[in-house]
């Protein structure tokens, strides 16, 4: 066993819930265990095994070695990974200050045991009720489970609460009419069924519970004698993005250079859309009810998408920009009725990555179902436009971006780290080295497919508008963290720079306060492989070749695009 090993030994039981998303199925009946002398017990694992993979693997002088010794790579991405594990712990960002990681966690541990079939329907009944018999302790407030840790001595943001809230009104929907109905056509006795059901209501009872105990701001406090946390406590602070920025993306930029460019480039790209939009449509604003407009017909809505997908390999194979890769299915369906009334409180993504070590399998791409109304399913066509399912749901997720992506990181062999870092788990992805490629590969991809001719001059304003958005994300990020913006600030800048509504814009404020330097990794991502890109062709010159450019930066799976372009740049220098 090397120190490699024993960090994915760790990595899977520590994280139970992440492991059952990625395949690895030995701890699906486990909940993590974050109590405090859980906690404890992970930070001090994490300690030894950083120390033991620096022993066993120092780093190298030069990211040349990277190219040659996966196990280079992969030991300095898990000391990276075990750093920010550890500095998140510690913080309020982790399991002791933020009650929606353990509502997402919790619920979580459900429903990636019922949206895939990795195993008999009664196994994974068997895995759910164990789970549900555990979270009475798991999120019980008191002395164990979130009680314990979650200090009722300690403040906490409202927002973070009352997403937690949301988890808990989205699991109580799951976990009873929900799980009901997945659980009808188990081969069961009717004592084992009414038993399941029977630890399933416990555990939707204990959620209640947890949401109970949490308060809203309306009512002024978070908790059993929690007072609201100030704003101020949402903020990671400049050491910890640094952190996040050095060792999760492996930057090596400072955080002052990045928000100097991406404000420069937020200025240069409104002007682009403005310029664009009324060149096409008249304005922004035109242009978004055109784009609403362009909708599908009720008898087209599912085969848009297949229509649209096909369109794209086709466009991507002539164009010879790409090896799309073969036996790895997709198709678009209607979310699990099961679910489909708890998605809409829930992190609940369409796409949701496969799991690299579970058998390969048409993987199911959930899209909401047409309402039944004749008013109700206009209003969701004009949202679920052409624009929409090309831009977002193809291109971006469903085609060659996240899809095409995941199948370069889980067939690759450069990296063990690459084929999981990425895979979607309950909050967030597995491990936050993965982000910039993820998302960095599934932007570019549409900058892409904008390149080959694929959008209309319609959803080439749609395009621009999504750069602009992304860049405004990572100003507010760098900026909400280091302290120089208010979280109402942040909320406004959004409004006027983004043409965000409140509702939305303000959930996005959210979504940056919890999960600190996330928000960058899209801009920052994508950025990267422009540039990167650029240096290439400038250096390669005729004999450049963006298939294998393609291929190359796909082939060490999720891992942080900032390195891998030092990676494909940087020589050692002569002795």
């Amino acid at each position: 066993m090397t120190a490699i090993d024993d960090f994915f030994t760790h990595y899977y039981a520590r994280r139970p819930v992440n492991a059952t998303f990625t395949g690895v199925h030995a701890y699906d009946d486990e909940l993590p265990d974050w109590s405090p002398d859980g906690l404890a017990a992970a930070d001090a694992e994490m300690s030894s095994l950083g120390s033991a993979l620096e022993a066993e693997y120092p780093a190298p002088g030069s990211v040349e070695a990277f190219r040659t010794s996966p196990d280079l790579l992969d030991a300095e991405l898990a000391r990276g990974f075990l750093e920010i594990q550890r500095a998140e712990n510690a913080s309020r960002h982790g399991p002791r200050g933020n009650p929606a990681l353990w509502t997402g966690e919790a619920v979580f541990s459900i429903i990636s045991l019922v949206i895939r079939d990795f195993a008999p329907v009664t196994d994974r009944c068997e895995h759910a009720a164990a789970r549900a018999e555990k979270l009475s302790r798991f999120l019980k407030r008191g002395d164990a489970g979130a009680g314990a840790t979650l200090d009722p001595r300690t403040s906490l943001p409202a927002p973070w609460a009352e997403r937690a809230e949301r988890d808990c009104n989205g699991a109580d929907l799951l976990m009873d009419a929900g799980v009901t109905e997945w659980t009808a056509s188990a081969p069961m006795s009717d004592a084992r069924r009414r038993q399941l059901r029977e630890r399933l209501a416990d555990g939707r009872t204990q959620f209640r519970v947890f949401a109970d105990s949490l308060g809203t701001h309306a009512r002024g406090t978070t908790g059993i004698g929690q007072a609201e946390a100030p704003e101020s406590a949402m903020s990671c602070g400049p050491e910890r993005f640094d952190l996040l920025l050095a060792r999760g993306h492996f930057c090596q930029r400072s955080r002052a250079d990045l928000l100097t460019e991406a404000k420069e480039r937020l200025e240069g790209a409104r002007s682009e859309l403005d310029g664009l939009a009324r060149s096409v449509a008249g304005s922004w604003p035109d242009a978004q009810r055109q784009l609403a407009a362009d909708r599908p017909t009720p008898d087209e809505y599912y085969s848009a998408f297949e229509t649209t997908w096909q369109a794209c390999y086709e466009l991507t194979d002539q164009t010879n920009v790409i090896s799309w890769p073969e036996n790895w299915p997709i198709r678009y369906v209607p979310y699990p009725t099961w679910t489909a009334e708890a998605a809409p409180h829930l992190y609940y993504l369409h796409y949701r990555s496969p799991a690299p070590f579970d058998p390969v399998t048409t993987h199911e791409y959930v899209v909401p179902a047409l309402p039944a109304d004749p008013d109700a399913a206009d209003k969701h066509l004009r949202a679920w436009n052409h624009s929409t399912i090309k831009l977002n749901h193809v291109v971006h997720h469903g085609a060659i971006g996240h899809h095409v992506q995941n199948w370069y990181a889980y067939h690759q062999q450069r990296s063990r780290i690459g084929k999981v870092a990425a895979v979607d788990t309950a909050n967030r992805i597995g491990m936050f080295c993965g982000g910039t490629m993820a998302e960095g590969w599934a932007c570019y991809a549409t900058d892409l497919m904008e390149e080959l001719g694929f959008l209309t001059p319609l959803e080439r304003v749609a395009q621009q508008h999504t750069r602009v958005r992304l860049l405004a994300r990572a100003i507010v990020d760098i900026e909400f963290h280091q302290g120089s913006m208010t979280f109402d600030e942040a909320i406004q800048f959004y409004q006027r720079n983004v043409g965000m509504s409140l509702e939305a814009a303000r959930a996005e404020t959210v979504k940056n306060s919890m999960f600190p330097c996330t928000a960058i990794m899209y801009w920052l991502g994508t950025q990267t492989i422009h540039d990167l890109r650029a240096e290439m062709e400038r250096r390669e010159g005729p004999r450049f070749s963006l298939r294998r450019f393609h291929g190359e930066l796909l082939g060490y799976g999720a891992i942080p695009v900032p390195l891998l372009a030092r990676m494909m740049t940087e020589h050692p220098r002569p002795a």
